[in-house]
């Protein structure tokens, strides 16, 4: 079976995590660094993913 590669994210922002106005911060920041929102999602991300591969 080959692998399929994934090039398209989706994100659920719970309820709770709404006040924090994720996607406008994003958004804001995006504009900010001539990037997307998408690829800043992505670099959060793979950071939290270093992070937590490095603990175990």
């Amino acid at each position: 079976m080959q692998k399929q590669t994934m090039d398209k994210v989706s994100i659920y922002v719970p309820k709770n995590k709404i006040g924090d106005r994720p996607i406008e911060r994003l958004a804001r920041l995006a504009d900010k660094h001539d990037r997307s929102v998408s690829y800043l999602a992505v670099e959060a991300i793979l950071d939290y993913l270093n992070e937590e591969e490095q603990k175990d």
